[in-house]
């Protein structure tokens, strides 16, 4: 097994940890560990939220979480040699939960806290807590489906350069100023209250926290992407920014479904993630790189059959819009939801499945004015029962009663 370089102790705050992790993204924030290229090695990483969520039947949590301290990175992890200009090759070797951890939440956050990709639909708060067994999960809360994960990290990426971070904070403060009283905001902006800014000097921290690029969104150096298929046996191609590269990486994910479409989308967990690194000197210039590229697993789980669920660029009051491929994807996944209420489950349940289960998303057509064709695909089989159509029509599977931990008030 390879050398684990950072560990935590999972009892205590991540503000407690000798090697603290970061919640934020800075150039100055310094290498937690060195490492060269060719090594492998073993991270831990805390759950997005630093363990604010609990595991039992009550989404008061959820409800009340603090997203001003997310996402909890393990790192930075600095690679001899590496330059600005240079690719960082990140060869994902394991990845999983701990012994003594063997459990993951989903969540669907309140709209006044940050809400989903459906909050206007679903804007109350739910929990589901989903146990694993080796390679499968299922949950208390969600009756009736089990599945294998596809074990990945969320969030991975290098430390930003010092004009990258001024071009994020300029962009994003520009797009807040078009509405700056939108709930939920428009993009989530420096907050110095409670960065985390791993080994670096208090005094130093202070000033680089007011400064300090929040966690939320993908950017140009990878950071949270989330997608699925970058589990165990994948491979990830970053541009270096900084002189060592800053490798980090948090927000593990048992399972998630394309789009992590609640937020708290996935089945999150506390974990363990191995890797090697190598470089390509030059490889920016060389292959004219402007995000990472990256090549998926070769040993995801695999389904054969699943239910096509399409939307298209016209909204849920009807309106036409011009090939939104927002509004059809939001389509396809209510279009699903429905469908599986029919067989009891309650519109969070569904919601909930979308999130979590290794379902595809995919934009089947984006050419033919006015309409966007985006299709979500679920696979029948992590049903216990056959949700498919046929001249019955559906039948009742899911015990009434049985639903998402739900707030205590």
């Amino acid at each position: 097994m390879p050398e684990t370089l950072i560990s935590y102790d999972f009892s205590k705050p991540p503000e407690d940890q000798a090697i603290k992790p970061h919640n934020r993204w800075h150039p100055d924030i310094p290498m937690a560990v060195q490492v060269k290229p060719g090594d492998e090695f073993r991270l831990e990483c805390f759950d997005w939220t630093g363990g604010q969520i609990e595991n039992n039947d009550c989404a008061d949590d959820i409800r009340d979480v603090d997203l001003t301290k997310v996402h909890y990175l393990t790192g930075p992890v600095g690679v001899e040699g590496a330059e600005p200009g240079d690719l960082l090759v990140v060869d994902i070797l394991d990845v999983g939960p701990l012994p003594g951890q063997l459990w993951g939440f989903n969540g669907l956050f309140a709209k006044e806290n940050g809400g989903g990709f459906l909050t206007e639909h679903f804007p109350e708060a739910r929990k589901s807590i989903w146990d694993f067994s080796g390679i499968y999960t299922k949950s208390r809360h969600i009756p009736g489906v089990s599945f294998p994960g596809t074990i990945h990290p969320g969030l991975i990426g290098c430390l930003p350069s010092r004009e990258l971070l001024d071009e994020w904070n300029k962009r994003e403060g520009a797009l807040v100023a078009t509405d700056p009283d939108r709930v939920p905001p428009l993009a989530t902006l420096p907050y110095e209250e409670t960065a985390l800014m791993g080994q670096m000097p208090e005094t130093e921290a202070k000033r680089a926290a007011k400064e300090g690029a929040r966690t939320v969104p993908p950017r140009e150096h990878g950071g949270n992407c989330d997608i699925k298929n970058l589990s165990r046996g994948s491979r990830i191609y970053f541009p270096v920014y900084v002189k060592g590269a800053g490798l980090s990486v948090g927000d593990l994910h048992f399972s998630q479904g394309d789009g992590e479409i609640t937020f708290c989308g996935a089945i999150e967990m506390a974990g363990f993630i191995e890797m090697r690194v190598k470089l390509i000197k030059g490889g920016v210039e060389k292959y004219g790189i402007v995000n990472p590229i990256f090549q998926p697993s070769k040993v995801d789980p695999h389904f054969s059959d699943y239910l096509i669920f399409e939307g298209i660029s016209v909204d849920e009051d009807g309106k036409q819009h011009y090939l939104d491929a927002h509004i059809a994807y939001r389509r396809a996944c209510l279009n699903a939801i429905e469908y599986m209420k029919k067989f009891g489950y309650t519109g969070e349940q569904a919601y909930s499945i979308l999130g979590t289960a290794p379902v595809e998303g995919h934009i089947s057509g984006i050419v033919d004015i006015p309409n966007v064709c985006a299709t979500l695909w679920l696979p029948t089989e992590i049903f216990e029962f056959d949700i498919r159509p046929n001249a019955d029509g559906p039948e009742v599977m899911v015990s009434p009663g049985t639903d998402t931990s739900r707030t205590s008030s």
